[in-house]
C-alpha cells in the first residue's frame, strides 16, 4: 500500500496487457473544506471487479453501495459473476436510469476487471451522465488535469508490475 498525503481529488486507472492498476485518494471535500481523510472510494465487486468512484460525498457511497450488493446478488443468485463487459453495462444503465429520476446521482466512475474468458483485463471510463468507454487509463478528479500528462509520456501497455507501480508514483508525486 502507497501511501502519500496530498490535498487534491484523485481516481487513477491504468490498463496493461496481464492487469489493471487503479488507486485513490481517501479525501472527501465539499468546496474549498476537507469534510474527511478516510472515505472508501474503491470497491470489490468480486475477485474480478474493482470499482472506483469519485463525485459527491453521499452519492458515491449510496450509488457504489448500491451496485456493490447488486452485482453480489448477481453471483450468489446466478453462480457465477458478470464480466467486466456485463457489469459495465450493468452500472452504466443504473446510473442513466437514475440521472432521469428525481434522484439523479453525481459520480463518476472507473471499473477495472479481468475477464476470465477472454483472458484479458478491461477499464471502462464512465462520468455522471452514464457516458462510457474502454480506455488504456483515465483518471477523475481534479488531479486529472496534472496527472494524465504523466500517462501520456510514460505509459506503455506491456510494463511490468514493477514498472506500473513505478508510474503509478510518478502520476501521483505530480498530482
Amino acid at each position: 500500500r502507497y501511501t502519500d498525503h496530498k490535498a487534491m481529488e484523485g481516481l487513477i486507472g491504468i490498463r496493461f496487457d496481464g492487469f489493471c492498476l487503479m488507486a485513490s485518494d481517501r479525501l472527501s471535500a465539499h468546496s474549498i473544506i476537507v469534510v474527511k481523510n478516510d472515505e472508501k472510494k474503491l470497491y470489490e465487486l468480486s475477485d474480478h471487479l474493482l470499482l472506483g468512484v469519485n463525485g459527491e460525498s453521499g452519492d458515491t457511497n449510496q450509488f457504489a453501495e448500491f451496485i456493490e450488493k447488486n452485482i453480489k446478488l448477481y453471483s450468489m443468485r446466478n453462480g457465477f459473476e458478470l464480466s467486466p463487459k456485463s457489469a459495465n453495462t450493468f452500472i452504466q444503465r443504473n446510473l442513466a436510469d437514475y440521472l432521469r429520476s428525481r434522484t439523479p446521482y453525481m459520480v463518476n466512475l472507473l471499473l477495472a476487471g479481468y475477464d476470465t474468458i477472454a483472458d484479458k483485463p478491461e477499464l471502462y471510463f464512465m462520468d455522471y451522465l452514464a457516458t462510457n468507454c474502454t480506455v488504456p487509463y483515465a483518471m477523475h478528479g481534479y488531479g486529472s488535469f496534472f496527472g494524465t500528462s504523466v500517462l501520456d509520456r510514460y505509459y506503455k501497455s506491456d510494463s511490468t508490475q514493477e514498472e506500473a507501480i513505478e508510474l503509478l508514483k510518478k502520476v501521483v508525486h505530480e498530482i
